[in-house]
């Protein structure tokens, strides 16, 4: 059994795609997904699966499911737990402690998803950083994500390729598929 990371983009917030997570749940397990847990309520999810398939596969069975279990049309991404941990790992800058909420990480299917974002690093006005590398891509706004041109050019058209999670959460995500545990998990 391998454990993976499912990341749905754009779910949840505002009056926009709904997807409950018992649903999310739900439907990873009638893929044949085991220790199924969601995170939050913004489309993170961990699984173990036998699947070998590659990580691009299953987001494509995971999309088609959502689409034709609970009529929702949402991007949606799978890392592996190896690939979450080498993003976590391989990181090009500290984030500090205080500033976990400040720094986003952009996740791409590929690297040419990552390396259409190359051209927002010119928008990075100091102190803010915002690196691309062929795992993710990582920013820090100490001023804010709002505030931030690179973070309203992610959130925005530019970032459609991607999908973005902040450091909080994706150290909440590398735990949670650390343990193997399968349920929801607290905020």
């Amino acid at each position: 059994m391998r454990r993976c990371i499912v990341l749905l983009r754009g779910v949840n917030v505002g009056a926009g795609r709904r997807v409950p997570m018992a649903e999310f749940r739900r439907v990873l397990a009638s893929l044949g997904h085991e220790a199924v847990a969601t995170l939050l309520n913004s489309g993170n999810a961990v699984f173990s699966t036998r699947s070998r398939a590659a990580p691009a596969r299953l987001a494509a069975a995971i999309a088609e499911a959502l689409q034709r279990e609970l009529g929702v049309a949402v991007p949606t991404l799978v890392k592996t737990a190896d690939e979450l941990a080498a993003i976590v790992d391989r990181r090009p800058f500290e984030p500090p402690p205080a500033e976990h909420v400040r720094v986003l990480v952009a996740f791409g299917a590929d690297a040419a998803a990552l390396q259409a974002l190359q051209p927002l690093q010119a928008l990075a006005l100091p102190p803010e950083r915002f690196v691309v590398t062929d795992a993710a891509g990582y920013l820090h706004a100490p001023a804010g994500l709002l505030a931030s041109a690179v973070g309203e050019a992610l959130l925005g058209r530019a970032g459609r390729g991607v999908t973005t999670r902040n450091w909080a959460t994706v150290l909440k995500l590398r735990a949670l598929a650390a343990s193997g545990a399968g349920q929801e998990s607290p905020r």
